[in-house]
């Protein structure tokens, strides 16, 4: 098995906490410090996404939330379109790809517009078919989508839709457990092994979306075939907000990266029966077989 380059994502989210300063200091951190691949944020159509009730009860959590209701909460974190091209223009103005996911048809056509690299469908949205659709009837870069919460059968009819669509080779299929943060035995890194074993011909490449903590579990997930990493980046675990604490600081972000790289040029057969590094301490320390023996 040849392993391609790991490909890490630092998702951001709504981590910018709706101010672009912020966004500006993930893009920048991420960039010079992390060394990542790209940078992810989120679009959404809060009047469209969510029912009239959902937008008017109360936050679940009340101490993350930033407004009176879910929905005010929402607007307050959401960014418009022209910030999204700003987004986009200071990605590739620090040498990052821009990507976002999209939880509602609107937010799928206007992010289109900007033309981006790829577009994310979250695992919430994995149903979302009418969106879907248009993404394959509209979009051309790559399509990412996550299956957390998502059952064998919604996942076999996804995959189909995709191969019914002819975009299956713009698909990256990420495993994932949908949970903020997410324990260790709830993260099932073998269904990594079994998206690759089904769908690693079909699609275009497996990726894994974590929301744990540490980086361990990255490394293991890239081995089982997952070269597309995703972890929710911060620039601060005390930070107001709900994601905060599934995420990565900096440091950590940039170790995650170090790491994947190391592991890419370990995972590898020997070149040669003894490697030249062996030759040297053979010499010193083999056992000398004596004439006797």
């Amino acid at each position: 098995m040849k392993y391609k380059a790991p490909y890490l994502i630092a998702e951001v989210g709504c981590n910018h906490k709706g101010n672009m300063e912020i966004a500006y200091e993930f893009i920048k951190t991420a960039a010079a410090f992390c060394g990542v691949d790209a940078v992810k944020f989120q679009k959404r159509n809060n009047r469209e996404l969510l029912t009239h009730e959902e937008y008017n009860t109360p936050h679940p959590n009340p101490h993350h939330s930033y407004g009176d209701t879910y929905g005010e909460h929402r607007e307050f974190l959401e960014l418009d379109l022209e910030q999204h091209a700003q987004l986009k223009a200071w990605c590739e103005e620090y040498g990052l790809t821009y990507g976002t996911s999209v939880w509602d048809l609107t937010s799928a056509q206007e992010i289109t517009g900007l033309n981006p690299k790829f577009i994310k469908i979250p695992s919430a949205c994995n149903n979302h078919y009418a969106m879907i659709h248009w993404l394959c009837e509209h979009y051309r870069g790559d399509i990412h989508i996550s299956l957390g919460m998502t059952s064998r059968e919604e996942e076999k009819k996804l995959m189909e839709f995709f191969v019914q669509h002819n975009r299956n080779k713009d698909l990256v299929v990420y495993a994932c457990t949908s949970g903020y943060p997410v324990e260790f035995e709830d993260i099932c890194l073998m269904e990594i092994s079994r998206l690759v074993q089904m769908y690693g011909d079909t699609v275009k490449q497996i990726g894994f979306s974590g929301h744990h903590n540490g980086i361990a579990v990255d490394i293991a997930a890239y081995a089982l075939g997952a070269n597309v990493i995703e972890r929710h980046f911060t620039l601060d675990r005390t930070w107001k907000g709900t994601d905060h604490a599934a995420s990565l600081e900096p440091d950590g972000l940039r170790r995650l990266k170090r790491d994947l790289a190391n592991t890419q040029k370990a995972l590898a057969y020997k070149r040669e029966e003894i490697l030249p590094v062996e030759q040297v301490q053979r010499a010193k320390l083999k056992y000398k077989v004596r004439d006797t023996e």
